[in-house]
């Protein structure tokens, strides 16, 4: 199963079944019998901020091209990418669609932003801290600021 993003950026993800260690006697009842043999939930549905949710994000960004080379960052990327994220967060209506058509350099904004999701929340957190001290401003909360490079990546593919 394929990692499936929402329109309003909540990811539902595969989970893997537990393994239950049964013993001998409950073995050999489910064989005889099929009992004692529950399914429990193969998805889970992640919201922005919650844990594992920024190393579904890029897992689920992998997906959309999984021919895509490693991602690498360079410093006009990241300039422009954190350029774009501002203007996201301070549009009043989120205008994703217009601040993507303003970029100089989309492929380039993508992969630094691809980048920070590779890294985690820590890398989040910091580039949000990076992009008020670039942009003015308070850092928004990483959860704020991955559903925003969520929303830009799939502007972008």
């Amino acid at each position: 199963m394929d990692i499936v993003r929402n329109p309003e950026g909540t990811l539902l993800v595969p989970v893997q079944p537990e393994r239950n260690h049964l013993t001998e006697d409950a073995a050999a009842r489910t064989l005889v019998d099929g009992d004692g043999m529950e399914a429990g939930p193969t998805s889970r549905l992640l919201h922005p901020g919650e844990g594992g949710y920024d190393e579904a994000l890029a897992e689920w960004d992998l997906q959309q091209n999984p021919d895509r080379a490693p991602v690498v960052s360079t410093a006009s990327g990241r300039q422009e990418a954190m350029t774009l994220v501002h203007a996201v967060a301070t549009s009043p209506d989120h205008a994703v669609a217009t601040a993507v058509d303003a970029l100089d350099d989309p492929e380039a904004s993508g992969e630094a932003l691809r980048h920070v999701l590779v890294g985690g929340v820590h890398s989040v957190e910091a580039f949000s801290t990076e992009v008020a001290a670039a942009e003015g401003g308070e850092p928004l909360p990483a959860h704020e600021t991955t559903k925003i490079i969520g929303e830009v990546l799939r502007e972008l593919d």
